[in-house]
């Protein structure tokens, strides 16, 4: 083969490399967007069911046992005032959550209104918290690859760590109507 054929091979094999770790640089750079974007997406959802909880809590005709008002009351504000320490924050995020699905098991029912805004600050947490994690799942797979460790393509962002909370939805009121035709019966 002649000498530049063997250049021009070379050279194209250095280009094909450059802009194969060019899309990766750039695929990893958007995975991390998509972290942060999630991330605070999160945080305004977490914030938006405690925000629902110390409102549920505080209102006087919402329903909720006048003996346990105090407790919604300071989970919920320290949720609101809870930082962004991972394992403390989570801890706290578990607490609301397990006050709302108490709220949702009260034998007495909360005012429609209130179960409604528990609910659906609820299931706002839900989806948030999976998109947040799918983000930080696929941040993570590409990272893990040799080509992004070896030529250290995430620079010096720490590998953003998952969201694990209980964010089982509250119970929704049951909703049973009676057939009315002999086919609804069957």
């Amino acid at each position: 083969m002649p000498p530049v054929l063997w250049s021009a091979l070379a050279v194209v094999a250095a280009v094909l490399l450059t802009m194969w770790i060019t899309f990766t640089l750039t695929r990893l750079d958007r995975l991390h967007a998509r972290v942060d974007a999630a991330q605070a997406a999160m945080d305004a959802q977490l914030v938006r069911r405690a925000a629902a909880l110390l409102h549920v809590a505080e209102s006087p005709d919402s329903g909720v046992p006048d003996d346990r008002r105090a407790d919604y009351d300071k989970v919920a504000q320290t949720a609101l005032n809870s930082g962004d320490a991972d394992e403390q924050r989570q801890a706290v995020e578990n607490a609301v959550g397990r006050a709302v699905a108490e709220l949702a098991a009260l034998p007495q029912p909360l005012r429609p209104d209130a179960a409604a805004e528990l609910r659906e600050a609820a299931a706002r947490v839900l989806i948030a918290r999976r998109f947040y994690n799918d983000a930080v799942r696929d941040t993570r797979a590409l990272r893990a690859r040799r080509m992004p460790r070896v030529l250290h393509m995430a620079g010096h962002r720490a590998l953003p760590q998952f969201f694990d909370i209980d964010d089982t939805l509250p119970a929704a009121e049951p909703h049973v109507s009676a057939p009315t035709t002999k086919e609804d019966r069957t």
